[in-house]
């Protein structure tokens, strides 16, 4: 049973050697040498891949203005590239199609007073049983057809982009107006516009697209091969941007031209350094319940296929073996034992810490 406890034992020392190995070294040697000193920073994720991704917003965010009938364009009111608000007026159209339709609706608000004016007659007469049911059932049906023709002239004439206002003042003043005013469905940007002052439009014709640009997504192409190693919550990088995103929507299917899988994310904040249709690189990093530690390639050194950080401590530096789990342009991402954010490492000078741990036994 001894035996076994000291071969355990001798075990575990061995162990804990081949991750943790001290050197030896003054004050004075240090500075020889050229080693210069960092703090470990700890971090939280560690970088997945990089993929080219563009810029994209939801599709309820983006709106084609145009007119529900033809006409003459009188005026435009705003350029490519302006901000524009809800209801704002964008254009004015001189519509013959316009009069048509107020005429309808004046039409119908004739008829139903009318029979307006029949059905409360009959409805006393027929509590008084001077008239007959028939009598009564056939006025109660006309005025109910006649108010339902009243509201579907109204309508059509909202959905022509009438204002709530000019209908009201149709109806009040009886006075026919050819002017259909376009105005914005939305909040947002102009960014494209198809008519200028004077230009005859078809109905149903593009004349503006607007799109609110409050929430802006990254759809990233990821080849089908890695797309096990991309999941929900992961974190996004725009390259030269501060901009960074959450990825929510991983595609199931792949795309058959480039055998890709459409990632979605969506940008933490508006950026003003990414814009609507750019195409950007990404970088996706992974969260981790790992710690892990961010250090420059400087500061890492390699000796029999094991890798080194040099931990500063009384005697000079322990050299603590650590696995890379991630590399970005400068910078590392290591994992191991022992570490603890805020100690001093050697950011420069691994290459002579390594010789002094090879003076110390080690073979390359």
């Amino acid at each position: 049973m001894r035996t076994v406890v000291v071969l355990i034992v001798c075990f575990l020392s061995l162990s804990v050697f081949a991750e943790q190995q001290s050197i030896k070294l003054s004050a004075e040697q240090i500075d020889n040498l050229g080693i210069k000193l960092g703090k470990l920073q700890s971090v939280t994720s560690a970088p997945l891949l990089e993929a080219p991704a563009q810029v994209s917003i939801p599709a309820a965010n983006k709106f084609f203005v145009s007119s529900s009938y033809a006409g003459l364009i009188t005026r435009i009111y705003v350029n490519v590239g302006d901000k524009v608000n809800k209801n704002q007026l964008l254009a004015t159209i001189k519509s013959a199609d316009l009069l048509t339709l107020q005429r309808h609706h004046l039409s119908s608000i004739n008829d139903l007073q009318v029979a307006r004016a029949d059905f409360v007659r009959d409805q006393q007469l027929h509590k008084e049983g001077v008239i007959a049911e028939r009598r009564w059932l056939q006025t109660k049906t006309r005025y109910q057809v006649l108010m339902a023709h009243f509201n579907e002239t109204r309508q059509l004439l909202e959905i022509s982009g009438v204002a709530e206002q000019n209908i009201n003042d149709l109806e009040k003043t009886r006075r026919l107006n050819s002017e259909l005013k376009i105005i914005s469905p939305i909040a947002g940007i102009l960014l494209e516009s198809n008519v200028i002052a004077g230009e005859r439009v078809d109905a149903l014709a593009p004349l503006f697209r607007i799109a609110n640009l409050d929430t802006l997504w990254l759809d990233i192409s990821i080849p089908q091969q890695h797309i096990a190693q991309v999941h929900l919550g992961d974190q996004v990088m725009v390259e030269g941007s501060g901009a960074t995103a959450e990825i929510f929507l991983i595609a199931k299917n792949v795309d058959t031209q480039n055998q890709t899988v459409l990632v979605r994310a969506k940008v933490k904040a508006m950026q003003e350094t990414i814009r609507l249709g750019q195409t950007v690189n990404v970088k996706i990093s992974q969260n981790s319940t790992a710690s892990l530690f961010k250090v420059p390639h400087s500061a890492l050194a390699q000796s029999a296929g094991v890798t080194y950080l040099f931990v500063r401590n009384s005697g000079g530096f322990m050299a603590q073996a650590v696995h890379v789990v991630g590399r970005e342009r400068h910078e590392s991402i290591i994992k191991g034992n022992y570490l603890h954010a805020g100690v001093d490492i050697a950011v420069q000078g691994a290459v002579a810490l390594k010789a002094n741990l090879l003076g110390l036994g080690g073979d390359e």
